[in-house]
């Protein structure tokens, strides 16, 4: 398969539908039809998920974190405070949980299991990704009795690769999630180059090249064994539409967009 047939696979815009809520929009995956969840918009801004959970349903308790750019995953039941208990994932334990998480330019990424109804909501920056996240969520649901082919995830809006300059050390670090025993950091980046579709694009500027986070969080989740099928990339670029959504790396300001997903 080329790379130009997985990349308009995964980001068909078909599978992303746009909703409104009291008159604002938010997005939905097809992917995730049976469960209640949404991709918010800058428009729910300065609102928290507890003034616009009703979006989702009725009378579903809210569930968030302090978001740390790292790899940490929490159940409900061990959240006591969302302005203490310090994770980047939730993954619900019952029935009926809403799971939210906050992002401007970091991938936004929810997960069901169609067989048990659980839920997974994830904030996956750069640093997240290197250490994994998402695939350690994935790993996690396995060992709890969830088959593989029965989840589905869907990566909501994020900065695009195209636009997202960084260093050739930070590319790097995270490629090393995917090529564990390359000790080599141009050689991490000669093997990012070449995945298909590739994360990474040339910048002009010499040890500067530009990343796309949820690329790596594709071509991890090939290694575990998931198919194109069950992921779904939003065609959206936080960056780059800024009539729908923040982006830190163009405002330089902590105001973000909120996702979140309701357990079966």
């Amino acid at each position: 398969m080329t790379n130009v047939a997985i990349d308009v696979r995964l980001t068909e815009t078909s599978l992303w539908q746009w909703q409104t809520w009291q008159g604002l929009p938010y997005l939905t995956c097809n992917l995730l039809e049976d469960w209640s969840h949404g991709f918010f918009t800058r428009h729910y801004y300065p609102q928290t998920p507890e003034a616009f959970t009703a979006a989702l349903g009725a009378n579903v308790p809210v569930y968030r974190v302090k978001q740390v750019h790292g790899d940490r995953l929490l159940n409900p039941q061990g959240i006591a405070n969302p302005e203490i208990a310090e994770a980047d994932g939730i993954i619900t334990d019952a029935s009926g949980q809403g799971i939210w998480v906050a992002s401007a330019d970091c991938t936004p990424v929810l997960i069901g299991d169609r067989s048990s109804g659980v839920g997974v909501a994830i904030h996956s920056g750069w640093r997240g990704t290197a250490k994994g996240i998402v695939a350690k969520a994935v790993k996690q649901l396995l060992n709890s009795g969830s088959c593989l082919d029965n989840l589905v995830l869907a990566l909501g809006p994020a900065i695009a690769g195209e636009v997202y300059q960084v260093d050739g050390e930070v590319a790097a670090e995270v490629g090393l999630s995917l090529f564990p025993q390359e000790t080599n950091p141009d050689q991490i980046l000669a093997n990012l180059f070449n995945l298909s579709p590739s994360p990474l694009f040339a910048d002009e500027e010499k040890g500067k090249v530009r990343l796309d986070v949820r690329r790596v969080i594709y071509h991890q989740l090939q290694q575990l064994g998931i198919r194109d099928e069950q992921i779904a990339i939003a065609p959206f670029c936080t960056y780059q539409q800024e009539e729908h959504f923040f982006s830190y790396r163009r405002e330089k300001a902590k105001k973000i967009q909120w996702s979140g997903i309701v357990s079966r």
